[in-house]
């Protein structure tokens, strides 16, 4: 749990008692590599913080063409919020990338804390902004960047991820075929 403590620290003044109020709410997750831990149209039962490993948010389309959504490495979150706020069917599925670790956390765990301590309610309103801007921004790259612009953010953003992982994923989050992305990766070394 250090990292996910380490994490909320990182974003308000909390003491240690409260603190670990927060953190005895969740529980800790091992998966492996290619093991989902959302399928498309389960019910998510938690919201996930990744302490070790990376996580991938995808969905598959009608031909059957997996499109990769997000990401989430170490101190990143990965969940359906509409699935696990509404209880309703996931539209999204989560795969592990790696080997990975997580912190998982159930709905009504979430809003006890909310309720009851106004340091998570905050920093809560402290992640959800977060995301609606990384979904805005990423919306802009993908509606008015051209691919290679999309692939150069991507690379100077995170590299470290682009080592990590298959590139037919990288290929699928930028829109792109793995062929082209390898078309563009030539370009962008030379």
């Amino acid at each position: 749990m250090e990292k996910l403590a380490q994490h909320i620290k990182s974003h308000l003044a909390i003491s240690d008692k409260t603190l670990g109020l927060i953190t005895d709410r969740f529980s800790e997750k091992k998966y492996r590599k290619k093991e989902h831990l959302l399928h498309f149209n389960s019910i998510s039962r938690h919201v996930y913080f990744v302490s070790k490993g990376c996580l991938r948010t995808y969905i598959t389309d009608f031909n059957g063409v997996e499109h990769n959504i997000h990401f989430s490495v170490e101190n990143w979150w990965a969940g359906d919020l509409a699935s696990f706020v509404e209880k309703t069917p996931a539209k999204y599925r989560i795969q592990a990338l790696e080997d990975t670790t997580v912190h998982a956390i159930n709905l009504n765990d979430w809003e006890y804390l909310v309720r009851e301590v106004p340091e998570f309610l905050k920093y809560s309103r402290i992640l959800f902004r977060n995301d609606v801007i990384a979904q805005q921004n990423r919306t802009v790259q993908n509606l008015s960047y051209t691919a290679m612009e999309r692939y150069e953010h991507f690379i100077q953003n995170h590299a470290d991820l682009a080592q990590r992982i298959a590139q037919k994923h990288i290929a699928s989050y930028l829109g792109l075929t793995p062929e082209f992305l390898s078309l563009l990766k030539k370009q962008y070394t030379s």
